[in-house]
This record gives C-alpha cells, structure tokens and sequence, in this order.
C-alpha cells in the first residue's frame, strides 16, 4: 500500500476547515499533517511539515490564496498546491493557474472528488473541476477567436453588474451592492463575458465605456 498524502489544509473560516480535517482524515490514502486560518501562516507550516499537498483557499485575511500560491513557489516549497474554492469565475481559476496551482475544486464537490484531486496533485498531475474545466475550454476558444459576440443580449441585470465592473468594484463590493452573492456576480460576469466574445473584465469595462453604459473617469 502506498504511503497517504500528507495534506496541510488552509482556509480562514474554523468550521470549513475543520470540517475539511474531518472528512477528509477518514479516507486511508490522506493523512492530515497541518492546518492554517491564512497564507502568511501557511507559509511557515509549508516550510516545517513539508506537506505532498496543500489544500488552499482563495479568499483569506492577512494573504490571500493568490499571493500565498508564488509566495509558497519563491520560498521553495515542492507541494502541490490545489485551489478549493467558492469562486469559479474565470479571473480567479487562471489567475490562481498562472501563479502555479496544480489543480483547482470548488467548495460543492463531493468528497470523492476532492480525494481524487488530492491524489492527482501529489502525483504532479493537474485537476480541474468539471465546471472549471468548461470555463477553461470557452477560454481558450474565446482567445483563439476574439471579437465574436452572440446574438443574445444582455439581460438588466447583466448590464446592472456590466455598469459596476466598470466603474472598478470588486465581484464582493458588486454583490453587496445588489444584495448577492459573490458566486452568482462571478456567474452573471462569465455570462456577460461569453456574450459579448470578450476575455476579461478589462474589456468588458472597455466596452461598457465605449458604448456610453458608463462615463469615463473625469468626463
């Protein structure tokens, strides 16, 4: 039988974590060596406990996911670092793979699926969610054919969160702004961006000033 992964789990919220902890220490191939409320704290337990995998959150106080991901890579840490997350929207998913995440699961997917993305991480493979993966593939075909709108138009509230992004908030501000949540400003954004064969949320804000949806700042 091979050796468990040994996985340090880091995320801000005690509940979450401790739940992780548990789910995840009655599976055989997992062995929980630590734990962390945050990066800056992940990075000294990186560097004592020499985790296989490190299990990480995006959304944390003192540092985030995405600037613990380069930070964990600069101070030499081998782990395979796997992304588990509320957010799916596409900003998020590649900016957390061009920091050097090896695999990235959302916070809804099913025990078995989190075990095998651990275990394909520690293998130095890369995992992605399947709703992920979709994201992944409308990104890559986007880039290779930019400027391709569909004809279906935004809905008012698309062009509501359009307005916002434009103006510079973040998908948590937009959400407190409209009384949603964060997941479903991501969805609304990854709609608004298919629809108008745009990239990000640079050209969308490009966009909504070119078409007079938002005035430019100073004007």
């Amino acid at each position: 039988m091979n050796d468990p992964v040994k996985v340090l789990v880091v995320d801000d919220h005690r509940l979450v974590r401790k739940g992780l902890i548990s789910l995840l220490s009655a599976r055989p191939e997992v062995e929980i060596v630590g734990e962390a409320e945050n990066g800056e704290i992940a990075l000294s337990r990186a560097a004592a406990l020499r985790p296989d995998v490190i299990l990480l959150d995006l959304s944390m106080p003192v540092m985030d996911g995405l600037t613990t991901i380069p930070a964990l890579k600069k101070q030499g840490a081998t782990a395979g670092i796997l992304v588990l997350t509320s957010f799916s929207e596409d900003e998020r998913v590649f900016a957390a793979v061009r920091a050097g995440a090896l695999g990235y699961v959302l916070k809804d997917a099913s025990v078995e699926e989190l075990a095998d993305a651990i275990r394909s991480v520690s293998q130095g493979q890369p995992y992605l969610s399947p709703d992920v993966a979709q994201k992944l593939v409308r990104q890559v075909h986007r880039a290779s054919s930019p400027g391709a709108p569909t004809e279906e138009p935004l809905s008012e509230r698309e062009i509501e969160v359009l307005k916002l992004v434009a103006t510079g908030l973040a998908n948590s501000e937009i959400a407190d702004r409209l009384a949603i949540s964060e997941r479903t400003v991501g969805a609304h954004i990854s709609r608004i961006l298919d629809k108008l064969g745009l990239t990000n949320r640079t050209q969308a804000a490009l966009y909504a000033l070119r078409e007079g949806l938002v005035k430019a700042p100073g004007a």
